[in-house]
């Protein structure tokens, strides 16, 4: 436990942006569970849209890196494009 004023308040702050990371976290990856899952294609549209929001957004607070949230858009884009077509 620190001593000093500033590293408890440091710990008190990462306590709190390690709480948002992973919920944001936990969030992007059950949307992306619903996603894979049976379901009408206007629904994934739906729910892809949402995703996206979520990516984009965890990736502008810094939760996950900008190129990391560009790679998991298009894989996602292509797999419902995919499953569209298997339909």
């Amino acid at each position: 436990m620190p001593n000093t004023k500033s590293p408890m308040k440091r710990m008190k702050t990462d306590a709190k942006r390690r709480a948002r990371n992973n919920y944001v976290k936990r969030t992007i990856r059950t949307l992306d569970k619903q996603l894979r899952t049976d379901m009408p294609a206007e629904e994934k549209e739906v729910l892809l849209n949402k995703l996206y929001s979520q990516l984009d957004k965890a990736a502008k607070k810094g939760v996950i890196h900008k190129r990391t949230a560009s790679r998991r858009k298009a894989r996602l884009a292509a797999y419902v494009n995919k499953s569209q077509v298997q339909e």
